[in-house]
């Protein structure tokens, strides 16, 4: 077997791939912001590699993947692990799930944390077709991993994308919570079925209209953007009406000035039964967590209109759209389009707050037909007659 180093010419979807003393960790975000603000919640998340992906030319009928991955659960309850996708010329061909590593276990009731430390884990993956192709290795959107060691049965190349770059920022539901693995969360369906280069940076509970989120946006290569609001914003009873206006705008500005006219889509939440009428906080149904399962809840008074709910977030944000109509390139997609009310009857939020991986792939297909499809704000132009 060969070894390969893990550079950034074979990873892609990454910021930054910083080394450490148990191999090469993928970033989300540049070292600036987590030099600057390294709130835990978003260090977590930034650093579990959702749509990061190594990408090569190889003829290698076999390879291995070594990882460190660290796994979080709550304690009473079990999570599934993460799982690597291999897909050969942009085929499913294989998944494996990943064991091993650390495991980080919070007491919800308690707040209490346990570190329990753990080996690396080998994941191989054989008969892989003998000719040339282009191997990606999904990394698990779910866990954090520090990538050991690449070895191939055959010499490996880097591949050049000549894919649209698409980056895209939202919540938790973005990020790919409760999808079962990376090709299955609804932003690399949708990029798949749109044949582009997804860069994801959905980051669980950390879609806050951050200014340094903005500036990130700003500065990545980018042909297509779009950004989702709203649900952080509500469960963590964040802002009030008056500071969520202006701070989309400003968001939307910063943007701007690194893409003046990239089509850009701005998105509210998706229906959730739960954060439709009721502000947040948010929290946990400690009864169902006595049960081993975990059931988010809202918290503020329902009907309370000085705080935020998603149907004052949604209209919020069409009609911070419609007072950007200098911007052609701006467009408006209400959430609900990709998972409404009459969907949660069929495809219920199985913990009430994020959907299920059959969900993600009815949002992704949807979010596609609409970006991508005849008209759509990611459509390409229509060839000359």
């Amino acid at each position: 077997m060969i070894t390969t180093p893990l550079t950034g010419e074979l990873v892609r979807g990454a910021a930054e791939l910083e080394t450490t003393a148990r191999g090469v960790l993928p970033h989300r975000l540049p070292r600036w912001v987590r030099t600057r603000f390294p709130d835990p919640q978003l260090m977590g998340a930034e650093s579990r590699p959702s749509g990061v992906r190594i990408v090569l030319d190889t003829e290698a009928t076999a390879v291995e993947l070594v990882l460190h991955p660290t796994h979080v659960s709550y304690r009473g309850t079990t999570r599934p692990r993460g799982s690597v996708d291999l897909l050969v010329d942009g085929a499913d061909h294989a998944s494996a799930q990943l064991h091993g590593g650390d495991h980080v276990e919070t007491d919800v009731r308690t707040g209490t944390v346990e570190v329990h430390e753990g080996g690396p884990c080998t994941l191989r993956f054989d008969g892989l077709p003998g000719r040339a192709k282009v191997v990606e290795l999904w990394l698990p959107h779910n866990e954090t991993v520090h990538l050991v060691a690449l070895r191939t049965d055959a010499p490996v190349r880097p591949v050049e994308s000549t894919k649209r770059i698409w980056l895209h920022h939202g919540s938790s539901i973005s990020h790919g919570s409760n999808a079962a693995t990376p090709t299955a969360v609804w932003p690399a369906v949708a990029a798949r079925q749109g044949g582009v280069e997804l860069h994801n940076l959905g980051f669980g509970g950390s879609a806050m209209v951050d200014p340094f989120t903005a500036r990130v946006l700003r500065d990545r290569p980018a042909g297509l953007i779009s950004v989702k609001l709203g649900i952080n914003v509500v469960n963590f009873d964040l802002m009030r009406l008056r500071a969520f206006v202006p701070a989309v705008h400003g968001f939307l500005d910063t943007i701007r000035d690194g893409h003046p006219d990239t089509p850009l889509v701005l998105m509210s939440p998706i229906f959730c039964e739960i954060y439709e009428d009721t502000p947040g906080p948010g929290g946990m149904d400690m009864d169902a967590l006595a049960e081993g399962r975990v059931v988010f809840t809202a918290t503020g008074p329902h009907g309370t209109l000085p705080q935020l709910t998603l149907r004052i977030i949604r209209d919020a944000l069409k009609s911070i759209v419609d007072q950007r109509d200098d911007d052609s390139h701006l467009h408006y997609l209400d959430g609900t389009e990709l998972y409404g009310e009459k969907d949660a009857v069929e495809h219920p939020l199985p913990d009430a707050l994020h959907p299920d991986t059959v969900t993600h792939g009815l949002m992704g297909r949807r979010f596609a037909e609409y970006a991508f499809g005849p008209g759509g704000p990611f459509s390409l132009p229509a060839p000359p007659a």
